[in-house]
């Protein structure tokens, strides 16, 4: 049965806040923060709770901007609510809260990400997706 997930872009100027995975599911790659969406939850309160959780950082103006249908293996099927963000106070750092499922958080320029990027990020990335705003 496929679950649902919430993965936010979490904009700061040029940049997006990444973090490198340590669970079995894209072991070592560099993926959105993020996690599966809980019974009566809109995606913006999924967002703001799994941001809040894993950084400890507080956003603001989240937006939905697409969904992806993604089969990363026979066991896993994930359709994937991409949301946008900001963090509410820029001068915050993130934290490394759930150390067991991320070795750290960083941000990096949308034009010079990390590798490798976890394959459904990847793939957005490679079809040419910009979670900036176009204004």
């Amino acid at each position: 049965m496929p679950k649902v997930g919430v993965a936010v872009f979490l904009l700061n100027g040029s940049k997006v806040l990444l973090g490198k995975r340590l669970s079995a599911v894209g072991h070592s790659t560099f993926a959105l923060p993020g996690g599966h969406l809980e019974f009566g939850e809109s995606f913006e309160e999924c967002a703001t709770r799994e941001v809040k959780e894993e950084t400890g950082l507080i956003i603001d103006k989240t937006e939905y901007l697409t969904v992806t249908n993604n089969v990363i293996s026979e066991k896993v099927h994930t359709v994937c609510v991409f949301i946008r963000a900001v963090p509410a106070d820029i001068n915050q750092k993130p934290e490394t809260l759930e150390p067991e499922k991320c070795a750290g958080w960083d941000w990096y320029e949308w034009n010079n990400l990390p590798k490798p990027l976890f394959g459904p990020l990847e793939d957005m990335v490679q079809s040419g997706f910009n979670p900036f705003p176009t204004t």
